[in-house]
């Protein structure tokens, strides 16, 4: 499992576009997002470097 915080996601809109950049990475990934605090959860096989840049890829890079 792996947390990250993106303040750049406000909206559904942005949520929906890292949950997309993240499935692209791993289909099968699971994604829990809570929008008031910025956070992602994503439990997946792939490594945390290979989602990192799928969501700065998609113009939601983590801190």
């Amino acid at each position: 499992m792996m947390e990250f915080t993106i303040p750049s996601m406000t909206c559904g809109h942005c949520v929906g576009v890292v949950t997309k950049a993240i499935q692209e990475v791993d289909a099968r990934a699971r994604v829990t997002i809570a929008l008031s605090t910025h956070r992602v959860i994503v439990e997946t096989e792939e490594n945390r470097q290979s989602i990192d840049q799928a969501l700065t890829e998609a113009g939601y890079p983590p801190e």
